[in-house]
């Protein structure tokens, strides 16, 4: 189960008191999952953003990489409003859920080998819970890695690249996008185009597992 005052990580633990004294009115605080448990759209972040969750206590609130997400979220159905920018603001998900693969803020938003693998216990509870037919949307290579590792998966058989799809064990799929960050939306690697294919993709997979059941 999610542990708000986890502190298995003791640099990520340290690194976030040190956040907490310079910044007294942020969450700094690993952050919980946002959105329904029997969601049929599970996605995968890396970590929370020292600005964004780490900030505000809510996965891509308040963060640059948030915009694309949580607009593309709106188009396509998945949340009430196309904008996050508290934690408090009403904004809700509809049959989707957002986490992270290391819940806490890591240095230079680079957490360890180690500290993900620590980390995926938390992961391994939410993938554990998901219902046969759910999407799990992997944002970026540590989080489709952190997913496979966490269901004991050979990551070399399985290879990360945008709009790259996997039939996973107990009828889940796993759905991979570039990640919605900064750097990669200015950069026009990753374009609103194709992150709206991804989640129309999302949704042709999440529509097969209900006629097939």
């Amino acid at each position: 189960m999610f542990d708000p005052d986890c502190r298995l990580c003791p640099r990520l633990a340290t690194f976030l008191d040190d956040v907490k004294v310079d910044n007294p009115d942020y969450h700094a605080r690993p952050v919980a999952p946002f959105g329904p448990k029997k969601a049929q759209l599970l996605i995968v972040g890396l970590a929370p953003g020292m600005h964004g969750a780490n900030a505000t206590g809510r996965p891509f609130t308040g963060d640059h990489s948030g915009l694309l997400l949580y607009q593309t979220l709106y188009d396509f159905g998945f949340s009430n409003k196309p904008v996050s920018e508290s934690i408090n603001d009403g904004l809700k998900l509809k049959n989707c859920r957002i986490t992270n693969a290391v819940k806490c803020l890591p240095p230079q938003n680079k957490p360890t080998t180690d500290e993900v693998k620590t980390c995926s216990r938390f992961l391994k509870q939410e993938i554990d819970e998901l219902k046969p037919g759910t999407v799990v949307l992997a944002l970026g290579s540590i989080a489709h890695n952190a997913i496979l590792r966490t269901l004991a998966l050979k990551v070399g058989q399985y290879k990360f690249g945008h709009l790259h799809e996997y039939a996973l064990p107990e009828g889940l799929w796993l759905l991979d996008s570039y990640h919605c960050s900064r750097y990669n939306t200015q950069t026009r690697r990753l374009t609103e185009e194709m992150f709206q294919q991804v989640f129309a993709r999302a949704q042709q997979l999440m529509g097969r597992s209900a006629s097939a059941a």
